[in-house]
């Protein structure tokens, strides 16, 4: 029970206390005792017809066919009517409003039909089916609204989800492409060159660990329901150093070049170019031939950053690219911040990335 509602039911009585005998006067009728009571008995519900709308109507509206079927004359105990009938229109389904609504609307016009002329019939009956399209009508948008909101937030889940997996498809891929060429490499120089093998064995121990906690963060933030787990911060080009030297390490030569225009960039786009570079490297480390080289280069262009990952392995890097969900992921980052990316085969040889991200972000920082 809200203070508005007391209000209204307060404003009711008084209306109804106060305008029952004008009311009456105007139809050439004497307001009895009787009709300031049942006036009394049908404005007091409204006080709980949000709590118990079904009550209201029921007690508000036996009380109001009792006053016309005892023949007084109609007035502002109506009004309590159009409320209690709005009120359960508003907050019941549209079976059980039509149901109590038409019974009351037989059991009111057999009540009053011997005292009210067929104009009149008409009018009572308007004031049942006006509250109750009314509210009828406000309920389905409000019903609109909610499905409308609930399936935002579903999409807002799938959506976090969906960039969960893509972290843990980026963080674990990346991972695994540079243990496995290290254990290639451990293996090839096994009985030749032991200090290599020692190196090698330490990177992969590296890895594996960065790797673990890396996934630990994603699940952890996938069960807790958070964008971003807080067991460390978000990736960005302030680590490309270490991911070259750790591709350097499992035998791709990488160059690098960054302008020194590029500046400080917001989060969002930081870290999206951080890992499209990143899964870029993966997969040329991947899938390239033993000759190949990698070229980084990131620029400002405007308002946008470019992003360019290029390497000389030839074809075989874009017909393994985990059937193409390394590329449609990274140009799904690029697109989150409201950029676009174009990946494709060099005619001369190898595969090049180009992301062009906006700075002035359209995805959320």
């Amino acid at each position: 029970m809200g203070w508005t509602d007391l209000v209204l039911t307060a404003l009711l009585l008084v209306v109804g206390l106060a305008g029952t005998g004008p009311a009456a006067a105007n139809q050439g009728q004497v307001a009895p005792l009787l009709s300031y009571v049942l006036v009394v008995a049908a404005c007091l519900p409204i006080a709980v017809r949000r709590w118990r709308p079904l009550w209201t109507f029921v007690l508000t509206g036996a009380a109001t066919v009792v006053y016309f079927a005892l023949g007084y004359a109609y007035g502002p105990i109506l009004f309590a009517l159009f409320v209690a009938v709005y009120g359960l229109a508003v907050r019941s389904p549209l079976r059980r409003t039509a149901l109590w609504v038409g019974v009351l609307l037989a059991v009111g016009l057999l009540a009053v039909a011997r005292f009210l002329e067929v104009r009149d019939l008409v009018t009572v009956t308007a004031w049942l089916v006006i509250p109750a399209a009314v509210g009828v009508a406000v309920k389905a948008r409000r019903d609109a609204t909610a499905g409308i909101r609930a399936e935002q937030a579903r999409r807002a889940v799938s959506e976090e989800r969906l960039q969960l997996a893509q972290e843990v498809h980026d963080v674990v891929g990346h991972g695994l492409a540079v243990i496995a060429m290290q254990a290639g490499v451990a293996l090839r120089v096994l009985d030749r060159e032991p200090d290599k093998v020692r190196a090698s064995l330490e990177a992969i121990r590296f890895l594996a660990r960065d790797t673990l906690d890396g996934l630990r963060t994603e699940l952890v933030a996938l069960r807790s329901g958070s964008s971003r787990a807080p067991l460390r911060p978000d990736s960005g080009l302030a680590e490309l150093p270490g991911l070259t030297e750790r591709i350097r390490s499992a035998g791709l030569p990488v160059a690098v070049e960054i302008s020194s225009s590029v500046g400080e960039l917001p989060s969002d786009v930081d870290t999206a170019a951080y890992r499209i570079v990143q899964e870029s490297l993966t997969n040329v480390l991947r899938h390239a031939g033993p000759e190949a080289a990698a070229r980084v280069r990131i620029a400002r262009d405007g308002r946008d950053l470019l992003v360019e990952v290029s390497d000389s392995g030839g074809p075989a890097v874009v017909a393994a690219d985990d059937a193409g969900l390394g590329i449609e992921g990274m140009r799904q980052r690029a697109e989150a911040v409201g950029g676009t990316l174009d990946a494709g085969p060099i005619p001369a040889g190898g595969f090049t990335v180009r992301a062009r991200l906006p700075l002035a972000s359209g995805g959320s920082s």
